[in-house]
């Protein structure tokens, strides 16, 4: 829409305050349950070009360049780039910007687009959908959050939440099927669904504890709540035909 402010949510995730949010062990293992399922979902696209979109966050660069994937890293703005300095002064991966709604890159330029821990701070949502649906020949791979768990109540939950994290911002909360109704608009099918977590990660935070996280997860876990009410969803889509 004419005269709509720029999307720039991901200068925030791309912060080095944001960063903070993931140290220690709770953040660490926050991080490798991210980034071992993203790789699983990518996994029948060996040395895939990826575009992750937002993702100067530098949460998934590195484990995708690791695992032989051909990244490139779209911001919204040129600071975007500070925390994936390393890896693209190091030849592993390149990083462009620009405007996340109109990338400067041809239809279907890349295998795979990812996008994490952007789509519920954007406003204009279903055109970022759409976006990153154009530039994928064969995938997208999103996380959001569902209102299919606790986060119903984020709302209500948010001035604790705040508390916990510190810096965090009001975001989105989805339906599933509203989700999965903008990618079946562009042409692409849900052939994945990966929950991540059925506590709040703010309660994980709250502890600290990598130990404890995992064991009060891995009930959840194994008797599938997680899989039923778990977020944020990891979700992959795949371009129809």
């Amino acid at each position: 829409m004419s005269g709509a402010p720029r999307e720039d949510a991901d200068v925030e995730t791309s912060s080095a305050g944001y960063a903070e949010r993931f140290r220690g062990p709770v953040g660490h293992w926050f991080l490798d349950v991210q980034a071992r399922t993203t790789l699983e979902l990518l996994a029948p696209w060996p040395g895939a070009r990826v575009l992750d979109v937002g993702g100067g966050h530098g949460q998934l660069a590195g484990p995708l360049a690791d695992a032989g994937h051909e990244v490139t890293v779209y911001g919204s703005d040129a600071v975007c780039r500070e925390r994936v300095r390393p890896l693209v002064d190091a030849g592993r991966a390149r990083f462009q910007s620009g405007d996340l709604l109109h990338a400067p890159f041809p239809d279907r330029a890349f295998d795979a687009v990812l996008s994490f821990r952007l789509l519920s701070h954007v406003a204009a949502w279903p055109a970022l959908v759409a976006e990153l649906c154009r530039l994928a020949s064969r995938a997208v791979v999103i996380d959001y959050p569902t209102r299919r768990s606790v986060n119903a109540f984020a709302g209500p939950l948010f001035d604790a939440k705040k508390n916990v994290e510190g810096n965090t911002r009001p975001f989105t909360v989805f339906r599933d099927a509203d989700v999965e109704d903008a990618f079946r608009a562009n042409g692409f099918r849900v052939t994945a669904r990966r929950p991540q977590f059925f506590l709040p990660m703010a309660l994980h935070r709250a502890h600290g504890r990598g130990g404890l996280a995992r064991a009060l997860e891995s009930v959840p876990r194994v008797t599938r709540l997680t899989q039923a009410l778990g977020s944020p969803v990891i979700l992959r889509v795949e371009r129809h035909g």
